[in-house]
């Protein structure tokens, strides 16, 4: 199967995007298809041995919309051509709404200013000219119907495919308005001049004027959802500076090759991902992990394209280009997070498939009701159906979803949190167990030594000099971080011979023609050195979670040095924020269960699975599953990818292996556990926007459509004019959009 998202044009509202799904999962071969409103974007698995994407293609050209296949684009290309494409149909909007108004005007003062004493020439006063004053209003509303064109010719070639959509109701209820008011034209002809007071002219424009205005408010503040993505893209610099046969070429970015050599002067951004050459520098790195303190860079680390180059003069090597660097695959992340759909949109998506259908009977049924049973004039049930027609809004019931995803998914990437699905998205908000993996997850992940104790005639120095020089030759993380620590304190690397690894054990060598040991109890229990001198020495160690390597020289224990993999400095308090939210937590360790309990002891974790080995973990999710849960694992590593597919929601470290993150619904750039409460807590607002949003949506037509057929007015309450019906329809997109973009001001409740 494959996945592919097609950009969809001509969609106006939730019935839309509904119809360009039944259409295209009837085509053979279509295992999903979803369609984003906000993003108007088509999101495909299918099998390419079955269907091809042209006869995906000719489904949503007979369905009556526009679908454009993708093309293999640089970083930001189709994005930047896209909002271009918006921007113009912003001004579009804008200058047809602005003319409308115009004419609107001029058109209310003709119709409505002789009711309240307006002056008027005697050519165009109704009771003098009554024919020249019809004529007049007729000249005002037609420019404004042509302005307003695509709204007949998209709702009535849906209508008549049998797909109406909210085009359709203003089309059907703006067309009926104008041509009764053709027919009172006609009337007015023949002498019956009572007419001039019946003429809908205004109605249908008025109408036609606010549903543009709403438009292109509704335009405007979708235009905003795309500002993360935006922000995303403005931060790759447009040209690098290459060396290219010895001497230094500025070219554009996309000429950038892998294995070219780039020159990044301080304070330049640098282009592409790579690894340095040449030079040495701190780098600001904030833009893409979201991490505020510098990085110091030396010869062979990585840089990441984008980040800025505070002070050194460097030269490295690309390695990623294009659409393979850092920044565009969280782009891309973002993206696809922003075209997906949530299971709450549902609801919203069942209703919308049947809710122009509705609207058109109830339109009609209320106009024949108060004309038959109510005994009403045509103009009066007139009012009503147009009323309907117009105060129906599927548009807000479909942008209810679509628009809190993609300000909460690019308000994740602004806090370096990559969510990849509005699934995963609602999913986390439920989150009520979280099983976290100790090692890169709540520790560093870096053994680093934290004891040495000397015994009998050594010293501190002395002891540690040996097991350096005899771990200098091992390539075990333990051994490694006796190294590394002998580095820091400046010690001396004495010649040692005849070395040999012993795995699972330790590593031995000769020193002054005697035999030096570093190893675990097993190793010093079959060379048969005591160990009863230590064994409270070593019960504390093990209690506080590090483990001890033993140290023997000639048959004797002459010391142990303590290795640890430290806590994460915001792992205790990231803890203790996930269980004040009533959250559980629970940590999966191989560790043995003393060391295990000590590390979960220092955090704050009551629940530990250890001794588990890496195939073993999957289960360990299934067993909190099992206990009726909703479960996120947060992991790092290629051995928790299956406990991250299993989970509800997989959340993987960013510094963690590309399997990991692959497998992962959330990755959190920064690496730091403290990032995990904040993605359920952005995860919680953003359903909580969403569930406002549908319930205003809801709300508004099932109080507005009553009161547009007449339900007030039986109780002696007001009738609803169709133009205050067209501004009340407008105005329910724009709100819904508006309070999506309040997401856009979240800020966390806690520190990550």
């Amino acid at each position: 199967m494959k996945n592919e998202t097609i950009d969809i044009q001509g969609m106006t509202c939730a019935a839309c995007s509904a119809a360009v799904e039944r259409a295209v999962r009837k085509v053979p071969g279509i295992e999903t298809a979803n369609v984003n409103l906000t993003t108007e974007k088509l999101s495909i698995t299918y099998d390419e041995r079955t269907v091809s994407l042209d006869t995906i293609v000719a489904a949503v050209d007979k369905a009556g919309y526009h679908a454009i296949l993708p093309r293999v684009e640089e970083v930001g290309d189709a994005f930047e051509e896209k909002q271009a494409h918006k921007e113009d149909q912003q001004r579009i909007l804008l200058r047809r709404f602005v003319y409308s108004a115009l004419l609107t005007v001029v058109l209310l003062y003709l119709s409505m200013g002789y009711m309240i004493g307006a002056p008027l020439p005697s050519i165009i006063d109704p009771m003098m000219n009554p024919m020249t004053y019809a004529l007049v209003q007729l000249a005002l509303t037609i420019p404004v119907m042509v302005m307003g064109r695509r709204f007949f010719i998209g709702g009535l070639k849906n209508l008549i495919r049998l797909h109406p959509n909210m085009d359709s109701l203003i089309a059907v209820g703006t067309g009926s308005a104008f041509l009764y008011g053709l027919f009172a034209l006609f009337m007015i002809s023949t002498g019956e001049v009572h007419f001039v007071h019946s003429l809908y002219f205004e109605s249908a424009a008025v109408v036609l004027t606010l549903i543009t205005l709403g438009k292109s408010l509704e335009e405007r503040a979708k235009g905003k959802t795309s500002e993360a993505i935006k922000k995303l893209i403005e931060l790759a610099p447009k040209q690098a500076t290459v060396l290219r046969d010895g001497a230094e070429v500025i070219v554009d970015i996309l000429n950038v090759r892998v294995g070219d050599t780039v020159i990044v002067k301080p304070g330049e951004s640098f282009p592409v991902d790579g690894t340095v050459l040449m030079g040495a520098t701190s780098v600001d790195e904030s833009m893409i992990t979201g991490e505020s303190i510098p990085v110091e860079k030396q010869v062979g680390d990585e840089v990441i394209g984008a980040s800025i180059n505070n002070n050194g003069f460097i030269h490295f090597k690309a390695t990623k280009v294009g659409q393979d660097t850092t920044l565009a695959q969280i782009i891309r992340l973002v993206e696809n997070a922003q075209g997906s759909k949530a299971p709450i949109a549902k609801l919203a998506d069942t209703i919308s498939g049947y809710f122009v259908p509705v609207v058109m009977a109830l339109g009609v049924l209320g106009a024949l009701g108060w004309l038959l049973i109510g005994k009403e004039s045509v103009e009066f049930a007139l009012m009503i159906f147009v009323s309907v027609m117009v105060i129906a809004c599927p548009c807000a019931l479909g942008l209810a979803t679509p628009t809190a995803i993609m300000v909460g998914t690019g308000k994740g990437a602004e806090y370096g949190i990559l969510v990849k699905s509005g699934e995963a998205l609602e999913t986390a908000h439920k989150i009520n167990a979280i099983l976290l993996d100790k090692t890169g997850t709540i520790t560093e992940g870096k053994p680093v030594v934290t004891d040495i104790i000397p015994l009998g005639s050594w010293n501190e120095h002395d002891l540690f000099q040996v097991a350096a020089s005899a771990e200098k030759g091992s390539e075990h993380p333990l051994g490694e971080a006796i190294v590394n620590e002998g580095s820091k304190r400046g010690i001396e690397i004495v010649v040692l011979t005849d070395f040999k690894a012993i795995p699972g054990k330790g590593v031995e060598a000769v020193h002054r023609d005697k035999t030096l040991s570093i190893g675990n109890r097993k190793m010093m229990d079959e060379s048969a050195i005591e160990l009863r001198e230590v064994a409270t020495q070593v019960d504390r160690l093990a209690n506080e979670g590090k483990t001890p390597m033993y140290v023997a020289w000639d048959a004797g224990l002459i010391g142990i040095i303590a290795v640890a993999d430290t806590v994460k400095a915001d792992s205790r308090d990231a803890i203790a924020t996930l269980k004040n939210m009533g959250i559980e937590v629970a940590m999966v360790t191989g560790d043995n269960e003393q060391t295990a309990n000590a590390i979960a002891r220092r955090v704050g974790i009551d629940r530990v699975f250890s001794e588990v080995l890496p195939e073993q973990k999957a289960s360990r999710v299934e067993v909190l599953k099992g206990e009726g849960k909703i479960v996120a694992m947060v992991g790092d590593g290629i051995n928790d990818a299956p406990a991250l597919a299993t989970a509800d929601v997989g959340i993987a470290i960013g510094s963690g292996t590309d399997v990991a993150i692959e497998s992962a619904d959330i990755v959190l750039m920064h690496s730091k556990l403290g990032d995990v409460p904040l993605a359920i807590d952005l995860s919680r607002a953003t359903i909580r926007n969403i569930k406002q949003n549908l319930f205003w949506a809801f709300a508004y037509n099932v109080i507005g459509i009553p009161i547009a057929m007449g339900v007030l007015y039986i109780f002696g309450g007001p009738l609803l004019n169709p133009m205050i019906a067209g501004a009340a329809m407008s105005l329910s997109s724009v709100s819904v959009v508006t309070n999506a973009l309040r997401l856009r001001r979240y800020t966390p409740k806690f520190k990550s």
